[in-house]
């Protein structure tokens, strides 16, 4: 069984998908600690009620190792995350974080794209599909290989606050299930591309 730290930000929702699948028995994994930017995240509030070790921690990627090394963290997730990792974090754990984007990489993303502005975007733009992505962190924001993908029709919708909620059940399906295939060892990288195996 794994050992799972998860980053949020807000409200918690992708962590709350998490947990419920940890409890149903579908992750062969354990959320050991939930760490947020943000003292009033909801997230927090989420992993409390569910009994799991939180932390607030501000711009400092050293203790934020340190304290995943001292609980054998094998399983990074960013569920939420409204922080740009440094290097010191995503070298102390290569391949090993994860993260949930609401768009379809490569569309969508990079400095600046995350949460509404997302979804703001994508109105804007009059795209008719977006979805979610979960990928692998590295030092290209949003650059790390992608695990999966699923889009959605949004060809129906005229304003953010819907695209985000249609795109919202997408992330709560596919985040726990990349989550549970990395702990059953099921995915590998080659040649710069993850693969389920």
């Amino acid at each position: 069984m794994l050992n799972i730290a998860v980053l949020v930000s807000g409200g918690g929702t992708d962590l709350q998908s998490i947990i419920d699948a940890c409890e149903q028995g579908k992750i062969n994994g354990q959320i050991k600690l939930v760490i947020s930017n943000r003292m009033k995240a909801y997230g927090l509030e989420r992993a409390k009620n569910a009994g799991i070790e939180t932390a607030v921690v501000k711009k400092d990627d050293d203790l934020i190792v340190s304290m995943l090394k001292e609980r054998d963290i094998d399983l990074v997730v960013l569920a939420g995350y409204l922080a740009i990792l440094t290097d010191t974090l995503i070298d102390a754990y290569p391949n090993q974080i994860i993260n949930i984007h609401p768009s379809l990489i490569p569309s969508f993303c990079g400095n600046g794209m995350y949460g509404m502005h997302v979804h703001d975007a994508v109105l804007a733009r009059g795209v008719k599909v977006s979805g979610a992505t979960v990928h692998f962190v590295s030092s290209e924001v949003d650059g790390g290989p992608i695990i999966k993908q699923e889009a959605c029709d949004i060809s129906d919708l005229d304003n953010a606050e819907d695209i985000q909620a249609r795109v919202l059940e997408i992330e709560h399906r596919i985040l726990p299930e990349v989550v549970g295939l990395y702990c059953d060892g099921k995915i590998k990288i080659e040649n710069g591309r993850a693969k389920v195996i």
